[in-house]
C-alpha cells in the first residue's frame, strides 16, 4: 500500500506543527493528532483485521472563533491525504433543493485525482521539459522531413542553449494549441442529487465533439509552458491516476464537517426546518457508517474515511443528533473559550500572527509599524471586553479591532511613507476606547 510507505508525523510532531498556528486547545490537537496517526497504524495491521478497524470519528465542541476550523485547515496541510472541509449546513435532505450528502465524496474524489495527477506530473516533469524543448526547437528551426545536417545540428544546439538561458523568451512563435469545445450547459439536471449526472452528460458531449486545434501567437516563454503541460498530459496514465486516487481516498481520506450543530434538531419540535435537518442526518449516517458512492471516476467506499465534525452547539447539543449518528462519533472534544492572555499570545506567537501580518502589509508601503508590549495587551483587553459585553466571537474579534486600529495609518500610508510609526497603549486607547465603551457603537463597528 502506498500510504504504508510514507511514514507520517508522530502525534507529538503533529501537535508541535499545530502549535505554530493555534494557541491552546491541547486536547483537540491531541485527538486529531492521534486520529491522523491511526491512519498509518491501520495500514501496518495484517490484512484480515485491517478491514475491521474503523476510524474513530471526532466531534469538536466549542464556541465560535476558538480554533476549530483553523485546526482543520492546518490538518489538511499536514495530512498529505485527500482532505475536504465542508459545511454541513450546505446539505439538504434528498428531495429538497440543495446539495445531497454524497456530493462531498464526489468532491473528495476530484481533489484526490488532482492530487495524484500533480504528483505524477512531477515524476514526468524532466521528460516533459525535454519533449517541449524539442518541439519548440522544431518550431524555431524547421527542418525538412526531419533530416538534420551536421551544421544544422550545431545551430540547433546553440538555439537550445539560448532557449535554456532565456535569451529567446521575448521572441514570438506561432503555436497550435488543443482547444476543447465548450460543452453546452444543461441546467435542467442541476437539481438536488443530480450534479453528477449533469457533469457526466457534459463530459459525454464534450468527448463526442472532436478536439479543435487553434493557432496562437505567443512568446517563447509562454509557448514553453503550454508545450510542457501538453507533453506532461500525454505522459500521464489517467487510468493509473484514478486507481491510485480512489485507493488513497478509501484508505486515508479525511472529511471535516463544519457547523454540524446546524443540522441538529432542537428538542422534539416537529415540522419546519427541523424535518430537513433530521433528513440530512439520516442521509449522512450511511456515508459515515460506510457505503459505496458512485462518482464519475468509479465507485468509492467510505468505510475507512475519517470524519471530524465541529460545531458551537449554542442552541442545540450533541445529544440532539440522531443516536445512530452520535454513536459514529465516539470521540468528543470540548474546546475552551479564549481568555485575555490567549488573545495576547494569538497576536504575537503564531507564525501568521496578526501583528506580523499588519507589519508585513504596511512594510510594502515603507511604513515600519512598532507595537510595544503594553499596546498588544491593550488590544487584547479591549477585544476581550467587547466579546464579554456583546457577542462572543472569539479570536475573530481581534481582526475587527486591529483593522479599526490601523485604519487611518493604512489610508494615509502611501502619502506619508517612508516612516516609522510607534503603536503605544495610549494610541490604542485613543483610537478604540470610545467605541469600546459605547456598547451600541461596538455592536456595529467592533
Amino acid at each position: 500500500m502506498e500510504i504504508a510507505r510514507i511514514k507520517p508525523l508522530t502525534p507529538k510532531e503533529i501537535e508541535i506543527e499545530l502549535d505554530k498556528y493555534i494557541i491552546g486547545q491541547s486536547q483537540a490537537k491531541r485527538s486529531v493528532a492521534i486520529a491522523l496517526r491511526n491512519r498509518w497504524r491501520r495500514q501496518q495491521v495484517p490484512e484480515p483485521l485491517r478491514d475491521e478497524i474503523a476510524p474513530k470519528n471526532i466531534i469538536m465542541i466549542g464556541p465560535t472563533g476558538v480554533g476549530k476550523t483553523e485546526i482543520a485547515r492546518r490538518l489538511a496541510k499536514l495530512a498529505k491525504s485527500p482532505f475536504l472541509k465542508i459545511e454541513a449546513s450546505k446539505f439538504t435532505e434528498v428531495g429538497y433543493v440543495g446539495r445531497d450528502v454524497e456530493s462531498m465524496i464526489r468532491d473528495l474524489t476530484h481533489l484526490a485525482v488532482d492530487m495524484v495527477k500533480s504528483e505524477e506530473k512531477e515524476k514526468v516533469e524532466v521528460k516533459a521539459k525535454d519533449l517541449a524543448e524539442d518541439q519548440l526547437l522544431d518550431i524555431l528551426l524547421p527542418s525538412p522531413k526531419g533530416e538534420q545536417k551536421a551544421g544544422e545540428t550545431s545551430t540547433r544546439e546553440r538555439f537550445r542553449q539560448m532557449l535554456r538561458d532565456g535569451k529567446l523568451n521575448d521572441r514570438f512563435v506561432e503555436l497550435e494549441v488543443a482547444q476543447r469545445p465548450a460543452s453546452p450547459m444543461i441546467e435542467i439536471f442541476a437539481a438536488a442529487g443530480m450534479e453528477e449526472m449533469q457533469s457526466g452528460i457534459q463530459d459525454m458531449l464534450s468527448n463526442v465533439m472532436p478536439d479543435k486545434r487553434k493557432r496562437r501567437h505567443v512568446k517563447v516563454s509562454e509557448a514553453k509552458k503550454i508545450l510542457e503541460q501538453e507533453a506532461a498530459g500525454k505522459l500521464i496514465d489517467m487510468d493509473k491516476v484514478v486507481k491510485k486516487a480512489i485507493a488513497r481516498i478509501e484508505q486515508s481520506g479525511i472529511i471535516f464537517l463544519d457547523e454540524i450543530d446546524k443540522i441538529a434538531t432542537r428538542g422534539s419540535g416537529v415540522g419546519g426546518p427541523d424535518v430537513s435537518r433530521e433528513g440530512v442526518q439520516r442521509d449522512l449516517l450511511p456515508i459515515v457508517e460506510g457505503t459505496s458512492v458512485h462518482t464519475k471516476y468509479g465507485i468509492v467506499l467510505t468505510d475507512h474515511i475519517l470524519f471530524i465534525a465541529s460545531g458551537a452547539f449554542h442552541v442545540s447539543k450533541p445529544s440532539d443528533l440522531l443516536p445512530e449518528l452520535q454513536g459514529r462519533f465516539p470521540i468528543r472534544v470540548e474546546l475552551d473559550a479564549l481568555t485575555q492572555e490567549d488573545f495576547v499570545r494569538i497576536l504575537t506567537e503564531p507564525e501568521n500572527a496578526l501583528v506580523t501580518q499588519y507589519k508585513a502589509l504596511l512594510d510594502t508601503e515603507n511604513i515600519e509599524l512598532i507595537f510595544d508590549t503594553e499596546s498588544i495587551e491593550e488590544i487584547a483587553k479591549i477585544s476581550f471586553e467587547v466579546n464579554e459585553r456583546t457577542e462572543n466571537i472569539g479570536a475573530r474579534r481581534l481582526h475587527t479591532v486591529m483593522e479599526k486600529l490601523v485604519e487611518e495609518i493604512s489610508f494615509e500610508a502611501p502619502d506619508v511613507a517612508p516612516q516609522q510609526i510607534q503603536i503605544t497603549a495610549a494610541y490604542v486607547q485613543e483610537k478604540l476606547m470610545d467605541i469600546a465603551k459605547d456598547v451600541d457603537l461596538s455592536r456595529f463597528i467592533l
